[in-house]
């Protein structure tokens, strides 16, 4: 009794320690309660311990405030209910939710009635600790205490649990009990109408919310309106209504626009937006600004220079050391880098005092997102490893790629062991990765069985696969997938299309290509940054250029991506002049070019043999923009020297450059060699790619090729026997056309297609009038020891010609035949082609491994030069 009495005293009070040895014999009786002094004797007044907890809960001290009422209950007694209200709710607001259930406990005990208020925090209690279940019984048993704090807390309890489609029945059910919705019931239910398949009915409670006045006056139920026409339908411009409708907006409804404006692919609006803020005299927060930085990281190089302004801010702003913002500038430096360099990102990264998983997972993304730093990726997160900080599964993700890049399975596997280990096993994120790596690695086995073991399948790992299937050329894989998508519900977003452009874009399909387009015009993506891009790239890439400038210039959004796709297109066709001018164009508008902005301009040159504009783009790099050339840009040059017959100026240039070149820009060069027969330096070139890759097949068969055209048989027989040796396989040459929706391939005197006599026959007719209007076949192209008959005959069965011909008897006249080849179209088959378009009328449309090749009434885009 006196030790519990003693334990009650204040801190400050001077505990004396109470003798183990009894001061009174065993033998002698306790003295009964009459003969105890007056004081201890005296009825204890529990009053002050009640102010002790409400003092204690002022104080922020809970743990003392949970100890007294511990004190309280070993004396039978407790606090009111007003005392325990402010307990709970002081347990909530602090999220320390273990101690809100210790408090329910001590509530059960009291067996005192609870009020509706302090059912409304235990709802709210449960809620946010995770426990819905619990939080629903206790609604359960309120009867007809329920008020409309309760059905608000009921409503948010299960969004927050993602359980949209029971808010939403909650709420019907307080409108059948007779409640009429408050703001915050209204901003709840909405929340829940966020998901694509309750956006129906987020409609229907639209049009409640105007008759009730709140969406004028209350800034929590527009950011849900706002939130739920972006997440749940993709409409922004709906939002921008909602937004623009706010008469009391805050720095959350400015933030979250710039926020879902840059999750939508549109940063341009967000820094738009964010200039509106500043100018209406708001403050930007932690949140705004990172929100911003991470737009400028969506435009790329274009927007460097404000994101540097962005940075200055920060620094004056006092949020330097901000873990959140800290993380938005190394992403920021990491992907707006204009020479490729990191060191911004990394002087970011090293400066910050605190790193946490986000600041760790950001540098190491850049890493793997700048290309070729994939290793030094993998060895951050091994000094992350090393580390206090735990990864997490973004981390895992994010180095699962760099093993992609790198196409290591045999480390991406270890890596992925070591995250189930970790118990990320099943996380949607780090599957969907592993997809993606087995399928970068080649091993799309591997890839298809790891996106069949997925436990649940979501949008993103349909995504994945649908992307994986696309760089791997399988297009028929990535529709069948596509097809899977929307036979599951599932609403497609501007990612998958985008993934689905690309496999057309592989292949050359446009029938799918322009399917897509169709459907993308029904869903409303088609002002999508990301679809534009993708739209440009596919029609450029399947042959169809003017249908890519058309969808170029409807797009109102234009990001250097956009430029330089069409730049490119224009390349990769042959209209150099269309290019430069786009070029201009675009600096004129002061979009910045990057680095593969300059590869494009720098092809367009070399395809059309303009060396004095090349060599003046390639100055200007360095001396206007600060871009560095790097290996890309040297080939480039050596492409416009080479493809010219400019061996030596080509040569002197290779000697010449600041940094060693690789197997790249030696591959170009022997690439020319090739053309030009030039065995000496050809030679010189391929000694120089072996000795960096003794295992470059492609440089075995160009100098193959080069001992091959000048009748160096034994020569070419002891390359191949090399490559034999070391395992080696030529690529095998194979064209195709898309007919109707397929694909129909062929390879060098192919018989194996259905329509085998038919193609045969058409070959025997085109041959025969053509060589009527002056054709002879080139046999120089045929590069094996064989009589000079049977060259002939094997030279026009090449697969570019098969395919032709198939395009001949399976296509109307009006249509243009498009062909496509993975490697270089040889000579006699250009020339022959020139032939045919003369003798059918037709306009033939060849894609090869460099460039786009369009054919009509006997005379190519390329002009004979390429």
């Amino acid at each position: 009794m006196m030790m519990t009495m003693n334990l009650s005293f204040t801190s400050h009070a001077k505990l004396q320690t109470p003798s183990l040895k009894p001061s009174i014999p065993s033998h002698q009786k306790h003295p009964s309660a009459s003969s105890l002094p007056p004081a201890i004797n005296r009825p204890i007044d529990f009053e002050p311990l009640r102010d002790r907890v409400i003092k204690q809960i002022d104080a922020g001290h809970l743990h003392k405030a949970i100890s007294t009422l511990d004190v309280m209950a070993g004396q039978n007694t407790h606090p009111d209910l007003i005392t325990y209200s402010l307990l709970l709710k002081a347990c909530i607001r602090s999220r320390d939710f273990q101690l809100g259930k210790l408090v329910h406990t001590h509530l059960n005990q009291s067996k005192l009635e609870l009020d509706s208020v302090l059912f409304n925090s235990l709802i709210s209690l449960y809620s946010k600790s995770g426990d819905w279940a619990r939080a629903h019984n206790i609604f359960k048993i309120m009867g007809n205490k329920r008020d409309l704090v309760t059905w608000s807390a009921m409503i948010s309890c299960f969004v927050n649990n993602k359980m949209e489609f029971e808010a939403i029945l909650t709420f019907l059910d307080m409108l059948d009990n007779g409640f009429c919705p408050n703001e915050y019931c209204f901003t709840a239910v909405v929340r829940a109408c966020s998901k694509a398949e309750f956006f129906s009915v987020g409609e229907i409670i639209l049009g409640f919310l105007l008759k009730s006045g709140y969406l004028d006056s209350d800034t929590n139920i527009g950011c849900a309106l706002i939130d739920m026409f972006v997440k749940g339908n993709n409409d922004l411009n709906s939002a921008f209504k909602v937004f623009d409708k706010m008469s009391d907006r805050n720095v959350v409804a400015w933030t979250l626009m710039i926020t879902r404006c840059t999750q939508l692919g549109y940063p341009s609006d967000a820094i738009y937006i964010f200039l509106e803020m500043l100018q209406s005299g708001y403050v930007p927060d932690r949140f705004t600004l990172s929100g911003i930085i991470s737009a400028c990281t969506e435009l790329e190089s274009e927007s460097l220079s404000f994101g540097k302004q962005l940075h200055s801010w920060v620094i004056k702003s006092g949020f330097a050391l901000d873990v959140c913002i800290g993380c938005s500038l190394v992403d920021m430096y990491a992907k707006c880098t204009i020479d490729g360099s990191l060191d911004d990102s990394r002087r970011v990264f090293d400066r910050m005092e605190d790193h946490n998983v986000m600041s760790w997972t950001a540098i190491i993304t850049g890493y793997v997102q700048c290309g070729g730093r994939d290793k030094e990726a993998i060895e951050l997160f091994c000094q992350m490893m090393e580390s206090p900080v735990p990864p997490n599964h973004f981390t895992f993700s994010s180095v699962l790629k760099a093993c992609g890049n790198l196409s290591d399975s045999c480390i991406g596997e270890q890596l992925y062991g070591l995250a189930v280990k970790r118990g990320f096993a099943s996380d949607d994120c780090v599957e969907n990765s592993l997809i993606s790596m087995y399928a970068r690695s080649g091993r799309m086995d591997n890839a298809q069985r790891a996106f069949e073991s997925l436990f649940e399948k979501n949008l993103v790992s349909y995504n994945t696969i649908v992307h994986a299937y696309a760089k791997n050329f399988d297009s028929e894989g990535a529709f069948k997938t596509f097809q899977e998508i929307t036979d599951t519900g599932f609403q497609v977003n501007a990612f998958t299309f985008a993934s689905l452009l690309s496999g057309v874009s592989n292949i050359g399909a446009i029938g799918k290509g322009e399917q897509i387009h169709a459907q993308l015009l029904i869903s409303g993506f088609q002002s999508n940054q990301r679809i534009s891009n993708a739209l440009i790239s596919m029609y450029a890439r399947c042959g169809h250029i003017e249908a890519a400038f058309q969808v170029f210039s409807d797009t109102r959004d234009r990001n250097v991506i956009s430029w330089t796709s069409m730049i490119t297109g224009f390349a990769k066709h042959g209209f150099a002049t269309r290019a430069l001018e786009i070029f201009h164009e675009m600096l004129e508008v002061g979009i910045r070019p990057n680095e593969i902005t300059y590869v494009a301009v720098l092809s367009a040159c070399s395809h059309a043999g303009l060396i004095s504009k090349g060599w003046e783009v390639f100055k200007s790099m360095q001396k206007e923009y600060g871009i560095a050339p790097k290996m890309e840009h040297y080939a480039c040059m050596v492409d416009l020297l080479g493809r010219s017959g400019s061996l030596r100026e080509a040569f002197e240039f290779i000697n010449t450059m600041p940094c060693t070149p690789n197997a790249l820009v030696w591959r170009t060069f022997l690439g020319a060699c090739r053309v030009h027969c030039d065995k000496e330096l050809g030679q010189h070139a391929a000694k120089m790619i072996l000795q960096q890759d003794p295992l470059d097949a492609a440089a075995y068969i160009l100098l193959s090729n080069l001992y091959a055209s000048s009748g160096q048989w034994e020569d070419v027989a002891q390359i191949r026997k090399n490559m034999k040796e070391r395992n080696l396989i030529k690529e095998a040459g194979c064209s195709w056309i898309e007919v109707d929706n397929k694909m129909h391939r062929f390879h060098v005197a192919d018989t194996t297609h259905p329509q085998v006599q038919e193609i045969y026959e058409k070959l025997e007719e085109m041959a025969l009038k053509i060589k009527g209007l002056g054709y002879v076949p080139d046999t120089d192209f045929v590069l094996h020891e064989v009589e000079e008959e049977q060259k002939e005959q094997y030279v026009f069965q090449h697969s570019e010609k098969i395919a032709v011909a198939f395009g001949l008897i399976s296509t109307s006249r009006p249509k243009p035949i498009r062909v496509f080849k993975n490697l270089r179209v040889c000579g006699d088959c250009h020339t022959a082609i020139k032939y045919i378009s003369m003798v059918t009328k037709r306009e033939i449309v060849l894609r090869d491994s460099n460039r786009f090749h369009h054919i009509k009434n006997g005379t190519c885009s390329c002009n004979d030069y390429w």
